[in-house]
């Protein structure tokens, strides 16, 4: 039987479906979607029994994890996200076991990694601030450099208020250059580069591979989970 199309039928297009979605709370469906339609194109790739299925599905999860070397994570993060409460550690951001994944697809891998950002942000900031402060234990000599910046610039606040120097710009930008050109040689000297590098390293490459692996969740909880 062949059924005529609806006229009254509402067709809406896709981004415009996932903005909504966004909006509502509802992403983890597209994620479910997704997940489903790859899982009936591995069951019927199965049923035809082809010799070359292991390496065609080896270098397909091979492409996705490339993939993700060559993704933004940030491109739709905005200051906002950072202005919410910061979300759970224990239920929303690490979840079970059951809340994680292999990406099906780049598309499904570069989904979950912006969305998670943008739900997650704050999450990640104090995963690399803790990343950080762990580099710069291991490095007394950065540590050292970086409070003395600290203190020159606290220092050049104070005496900029206590003389007055708002009333001398040509004096105060001459001294605003000189601390300038000593924060950057404490820096360089005390090797504090490195210890934000190793930072910003480790920060980004557990950001892709949570936010990739990580299944969406319904932004919003039911009441009954909160009242638990």
């Amino acid at each position: 039987m062949v059924f005529s199309s609806n006229p009254f039928a509402l067709s809406v297009p896709e981004p415009a479906f996932e903005s909504w979605l966004r909006d509502t709370g509802y992403l983890e469906i597209i994620d479910q979607r997704t997940s489903a339609a790859a899982a009936a194109v591995t069951t019927t790739v199965n049923s035809n029994s082809s010799p070359l299925l292991p390496t065609t599905s080896l270098s397909s999860k091979l492409l996705t994890f490339f993939s993700l070397l060559t993704l933004n994570p940030f491109a739709k993060l905005t200051a906002d996200d950072f202005s919410g409460d910061t979300p759970s550690w224990s239920r929303s951001f690490f979840g079970s076991s059951d809340s994680y994944s292999f990406p099906s697809s780049p598309s499904q891998a570069r989904f979950r990694v912006h969305e998670n950002v943008k739900r997650y942000a704050r999450n990640y900031a104090y995963l690399f601030i803790i990343f950080f402060a762990s580099a710069l234990y291991k490095m007394p000599l950065a540590l050292v450099g970086l409070i003395s910046c600290l203190a020159l610039w606290d220092f050049f606040k104070f005496f900029s208020d206590r003389k007055g120097l708002d009333q001398y710009p040509v004096i105060r930008q001459c001294l605003l250059r000189i601390a300038q050109c000593a924060t950057a040689v404490i820096l360089i000297c005390s090797n504090v580069q490195m210890a934000l590098f190793c930072a910003i390293s480790v920060s980004y490459a557990g950001v892709i591979l949570h936010a990739a692996f990580r299944k969406l969740t319904p932004a919003k909880q039911p009441s009954s989970v909160r009242g638990r």
